[in-house]
């Protein structure tokens, strides 16, 4: 069975027009990605002239920014209209970046080769089995290689702020892009990982405030949050 939410597939396709808008329905995105972007560069010793693996890529707004900073990326994605807009964007913008459809599952099958870096951002909450997302970009990371993994934590906190806050009270997400019962808690993420062989260095939370549009990262996990993972044996 692929691992794949045809519903959640039709969500983003739906959105596709307005990837690349800042204004549009990925606003929070473009807000979020120079923060995550540090961060993901911070932690994996810089991502210059390294292989990195975008998993759940839509649109390619962090692709495109890791590129910038010299990684060289491939992203993946199931949905066909955000890739097709990823990849006109990276062609106009005079950046090489390898986008594929397809599952991580598939990609693995076919594509023996490792990866220094992996990010998987806002994906694990739309997939049917998360764990075998996990499995697969541990499959796929070289032996000192760096995994990140952010999605929202199960509180009633985050229902509040992700979902009435942030759908239907301020906008700034098309209703129905999330679903609380598909949110996860940091202990069932470490679980996961600690099933697919992988440890956890670092756990942090990070925080909107809707006046200001600032996002900011601190140690409170308790909505949305971002992890960086190692194998085992490091």
């Amino acid at each position: 069975m692929s691992n794949v939410d045809q519903q959640e597939i039709s969500k983003f396709e739906k959105m596709a027009k307005s990837w690349w808008d800042p204004q549009g329905d990925f606003k929070p995105l473009h807000l979020l990605n120079p923060l995550r972007l540090n961060y993901i560069d911070e932690k994996s010793g810089g991502l210059f002239g390294k292989r990195v693996l975008d998993v759940g890529c839509g649109g390619g707004i962090l692709s495109e920014s890791m590129a910038k900073l010299g990684a060289k990326v491939t992203g993946l994605d199931m949905t066909s209209q955000p890739l097709e807009i990823a990849k006109q964007h990276a062609e106009q913008n005079g950046l090489t970046i390898d986008y594929q459809q397809s599952t991580i599952e598939d990609f693995l099958a076919t594509h023996p080769e490792k990866f220094d870096v992996i990010t998987c951002m806002e994906m694990l909450e739309h997939v049917p089995s998360p764990l075998s997302i996990i499995q697969s970009c541990q499959a796929l990371l070289k032996p000192n290689g760096v995994l990140f993994f952010s999605t929202i934590n199960r509180t009633f906190k985050a229902y509040l702020l992700v979902i009435v806050g942030a759908e239907y009270v301020l906008k700034l997400l098309p209703k129905g892009t999330h679903e609380f019962e598909k949110f996860i808690k940091p202990a069932e993420l470490l679980a996961w990982s600690d099933e697919a062989n992988l440890r956890c260095d670092h756990m942090v939370g990070y925080h909107f405030n809707p006046i200001t549009e600032k996002f900011w990262l601190n140690q409170d996990v308790s909505c949305n949050y971002i992890a960086t993972m190692r194998h085992h044996l490091f």
